[in-house]
């Protein structure tokens, strides 16, 4: 049975931690904390604690989810202990507001080539656009109208190949999105970015893919995310991204998601002004 190792115990790491665990794989989720501090990860998805520095031994894929600006600071025996043959993904995103500027990346450098030439190995790029709560409530049979595509980059094909089976095990449909140098397609920011694209949807989405608005974008998107309650709906996040990008013009539903999504930023505001001017007035 094929052992995978998870860096990583955000909601990407443990939404695929539980998915992996659910297909039948030997997972093992590791975090800078140590495995003390994974005992209710452990109770949730089903996956062993362990130690990061003995992660990658016996594992036939390592996946890192966890914060870019934290990548320098793996322990060096994540890539000496690796097998050969093992294949690393990178399922994370750069937020600068997060992460601290990562000036390559800043300068166009795509997010996961930074990651390669960081570690000394090469990665794949993979379930990094999409919602981490949806990898485990979106997983649809092959054939499903409603199946949502991921790109999958990479330069060795057949590492590309295994993680976009991998993809396709997991209840959605892999595309292949060409090689790491156009990973940068697939990153926040992007038009195929958390909108739960269907394959046709997806093609047209990456070859939209624009440079030059991915940071304003990112930025802009952030700053909104930063003021909606953290429990806020994955699906109308979803409906108003498509809405966004020119997806589900017709569908009411995804312009009440808009307007919703205004509602709820403008509700919070004059909540924050409301208690500032109460402390205003009644100085303690």
């Amino acid at each position: 049975m094929q052992q995978i190792g998870v860096i990583g115990a955000g909601p990407v790491g443990q939404g695929l931690a539980k998915r992996l665990v659910a297909l039948g794989y030997v997972v093992r989720i590791a975090n800078s904390r140590g495995p003390a501090s994974l005992r209710d990860v452990a109770k949730s998805t089903g996956a062993e604690p362990i130690d990061i520095r003995d992660i990658s031994a016996g594992a036939a894929v390592l996946v890192l989810a966890i914060p870019f600006g934290r990548v320098p600071d793996l322990p060096k025996s994540v890539v000496i202990s690796l097998p050969g043959d093992a294949i690393i993904v990178d399922a994370g995103n750069y937020y600068p507001r997060r992460d601290g500027a990562i000036p390559e990346i800043d300068q166009g450098l795509p997010e996961s080539q930074w990651i390669s030439r960081k570690l000394g190995v090469p990665v794949v790029k993979a379930f990094n656009s999409i919602i981490a709560s949806r990898l485990v409530d979106q997983c649809r049979p092959a054939g499903d109208r409603r199946r949502i595509a991921l790109p999958v980059a990479g330069d060795d094909l057949a590492s590309r190949r295994a993680t976009m089976a991998l993809v396709e095990a997991f209840g959605f449909d892999a595309f292949d999105a060409g090689s790491l140098a156009e990973s940068w397609r697939q990153q926040p920011g992007q038009p195929a970015y958390c909108t739960d694209a269907t394959r046709a949807e997806l093609r047209v989405l990456l070859a939209r893919a624009d440079r030059e608005m991915a940071k304003r974008n990112r930025d802009k998107a952030t700053e909104i995310l930063s003021k909606l309650p953290e429990d806020y709906p994955a699906d109308q996040l979803v409906r108003a991204s498509r809405i966004l990008v020119g997806l589900d013009k017709l569908r009411p539903a995804s312009w009440f998601a808009i307007l919703r999504l205004a509602a709820t930023i403008a509700l919070r505001k004059q909540r924050r002004r409301d208690v500032v001017k109460d402390r205003v007035a009644s100085p303690s």
